[in-house]
């Protein structure tokens, strides 16, 4: 089922969702498959088209994966001290998120063809401007129809051990998040609050 939003209502509304995730409902595997046709759509540098995307639906696995995000978490919460306001609400989803990701059905990482530590900053934005459009793509596509999703980083850093799980060759292979996905509860999400625009848009000079 698709949602009946305009491309504005689509750009705008696509949120971090951690709170409304459906834990109970499957994920069927042509919708996952449509949402990733689309992302291969994005554009890719120099057309390599060398990203990867790894669907995980294994429950063992996603326990595993789901252990070693909480490892880097909670400490990072922690060392976040007392928040308030939108702050408090979004540290609150993630803790909620951190106690139920094992539970989400799907997690989907995406990856890029090679390492690029210590290598030239064009070369890095190169690898992330490859594979941010396409994972990007796989979100909208996925609130399109009905799915909720948050681009998340932490069990990054044990990336060599979340690759031993899956099988991913880690020398050959980079990745570069792990996006929750579940049907959300409900589809009415709102523009999230931003800065005004002058406050980050530079005309001709910083």
């Amino acid at each position: 089922m698709k949602l009946d939003l305009t491309p504005d209502e689509l750009l705008s509304t696509t949120r971090a969702v951690r709170k409304r995730l459906d834990l109970s409902k499957p994920v069927e595997r042509e919708v996952l498959e449509e949402c990733l046709h689309l992302a291969q759509q994005a554009p890719t540098a120099s057309y390599s088209q060398n990203w990867h995307f790894v669907v995980v639906t294994d429950a063992d696995k996603r326990a595993a994966i789901g252990e070693i995000w909480r490892k880097v978490c909670y400490p990072y919460l922690e060392r976040g001290g007392a928040r308030e306001g939108q702050g408090k609400r979004i540290g609150d989803a993630v803790v909620h998120l951190a106690e139920h990701i094992h539970e989400v059905p799907v997690h989907v990482i995406p990856c890029v063809q090679g390492r690029y530590e210590e290598k030239p900053n064009a070369l890095v934005s190169s690898m992330y401007g490859s594979i941010i459009p396409a994972a990007w793509s796989f979100m909208l596509a996925a609130r399109a129809r009905g799915l909720g999703t948050v681009w998340t980083t932490f069990h990054l850093m044990h990336e060599r051990e979340v690759a031993e799980i899956l099988g991913i060759p880690y020398d050959e292979v980079t990745q570069v998040a792990l996006i929750p996905v579940a049907y959300s509860l409900g589809t009415d999400f709102k523009p999230g609050k931003r800065k005004p625009l002058d406050s980050m848009v530079h005309w001709n000079d910083w």
